[in-house]
């Protein structure tokens, strides 16, 4: 049975099948219970039951087959996940292997909102906010901005590459400190509708910022990420 939340009762249970899948409980290949059986395993209607298993034939995972039943067609790897690096290091290296689709919202001359601690402002900054998408599954709903005299080093490049790998390999970009913070909270209604989940679904807020030797904020990412995108793994026996 599902429980009271903010979260439609066709996103729970699509969330369920979802994490049965990754979990590994039914293999590619697989057919998974019918309808009227998930129907009276999560008190819902016909309609419901349908609509999650729509979304998750959207997502890759699942195929209605006519007169067969509903196959699963991927498995708990065959969707990239983000792992919470630690390290700028690890971060850029991490990126570098990455090639999503950039779907531009905006850009502007907003500038970030900093926090004490961050450093002191850039006279001038470019914002862009934009969605990061692979195989047509949005994952990412990210806010950037870049000192002006940063971005214009390579302005074209910057709309069209990852950032991070990008400040890393521009002649004459020192960064002094990097720091990240990741915070789990849930969607809301902006979120939700550019992810295409559910309003209250589980979603990842990470902030990172970059300063430069004179102390000045040259970098902040503010981004959201699906919950069921990233993923956490930590050695607790290696050094620090």
């Amino acid at each position: 049975m599902l429980t009271r939340t903010p979260m439609p009762r066709y996103a729970q249970v699509a969330d369920t099948l979802r994490n049965r899948i990754r979990r590994g409980t039914w293999q590619r290949g697989e057919v998974i219970p019918t309808i009227d059986r998930l129907m009276d395993e999560f008190g819902v209607g016909r309609a419901t039951v349908r609509q999650a298993v729509h979304l998750l034939a959207r997502e890759g995972l699942l195929s209605p087959e006519q007169g067969r039943g509903t196959f699963v067609t991927g498995d708990r790897g065959s969707q990239r996940r983000l792992p919470a690096q630690t390290s700028l290091a690890d971060l850029a290296e991490m990126y570098r292997g990455d090639a999503p689709d950039l779907e531009h919202i905006i850009e502007s001359d907003d500038a970030p909102r900093l926090r004490e601690s961050d450093g002191q402002p850039a006279a001038a900054y470019v914002h862009m906010r934009r969605v990061h998408s692979r195989q047509d599954r949005r994952y990412c709903l990210v806010s950037l901005y870049i000192a002006r005299p940063v971005f214009d080093i390579a302005p074209d490049r910057f709309r069209n590459e990852l950032a991070i790998p990008l400040l890393l390999d521009l002649p004459g970009i020192s960064i002094e400190r990097a720091h990240q913070t990741l915070d789990i909270a849930s969607a809301d209604v902006d979120v939700a509708s550019a992810l295409d989940l559910a309003i209250g679904a589980p979603i990842a807020e990470v902030r990172r910022t970059f300063v430069d030797p004179a102390g000045t904020v040259i970098y902040v990412a503010e981004a959201n990420y699906r919950g069921d995108y990233i993923h956490l793994e930590m050695d607790l026996l290696k050094s620090p």
